[in-house]
């Protein structure tokens, strides 16, 4: 079974969506395990402090290595086989393929950051990898771990209603997705295009994989560089 454990600052954040729609029913079904730790349970003194100043100078504060050592070795079990991810804006682009290659696995831990970051030496000492969702910014790790959860779980098999949702979607091979349409037929003077119309299975597809090769020279050409041969 797939099982994530969260070390946070925050942990009332959770599950939130995690337990709503697709992720929370596998969560109540037993399809996925969840669960949190207070990362401020290890923290020091009376007042539990779980970062400092950072050395040399600079704004914010900085979670200390021994606390969120401490953290780790309590919630996670000597040879706990799970990724170990941290999440951080100057980590490892998440991808949907990473999302799928995590989901085929035992589960995640995940660390969420808060102030300025994480001690270096706690992120070698503890095997962390770093893992951004996207070149911005957020006020703490939570938010991040989140995305990356929902986006493995809803992989996971029995969570989607049928398998072939998580194979045509955007990103699983390098394009986004093409345009999807419903009834009424027309709506507002725009009509369904006739192919999808059609029944011929065959030249439905070769529309829908020309629709996502234009949008994604559109949107994301950079997806399109990636696929070329080096």
């Amino acid at each position: 079974m797939f099982k994530a454990s969260v070390f946070t600052l925050m942990p009332d954040m959770f599950p939130g969506p995690l337990g709503l729609s697709l992720s929370g029913d596998g969560l109540a079904r037993g399809l996925w395990e969840l669960d949190v730790h207070n990362i401020r349970d290890h923290g020091l003194g009376r007042h539990r402090a779980v970062d400092d100043t950072p050395t040399g100078g600079g704004p914010g504060m900085v979670i200390r290595a021994d606390v969120l050592a401490a953290s780790l070795d309590a919630g996670l079990a000597p040879g706990d086989p799970r990724p170990r991810l941290l999440m951080s804006p100057r980590g490892r682009p998440f991808t949907q393929s990473y999302a799928r290659q995590l989901a085929a696995g035992p589960g995640i831990a995940l660390v969420c950051g808060r102030f300025e970051g994480v001690d270096e030496r706690a992120i070698a000492a503890r095997g962390l990898e770093e893992v951004s969702i996207g070149d911005y910014v957020l006020s703490g790790g939570e938010l991040a771990a989140m995305i990356v959860l929902d986006a493995c779980v809803r992989l996971i098999p029995g969570i989607m209603g049928k398998l072939e949702s998580g194979s045509e979607e955007s990103f699983e091979d390098g394009l986004l997705e093409y345009p999807q349409y419903t009834r009424p037929r027309e709506w507002e003077g725009e009509a369904i295009p006739e192919t999808l119309l059609s029944g011929d299975h065959a030249r439905i597809a070769r529309w829908r994989r020309e629709e996502a090769l234009r949008l994604t020279r559109l949107r994301r050409p950079d997806l399109l560089k990636e696929r070329e041969p080096r």
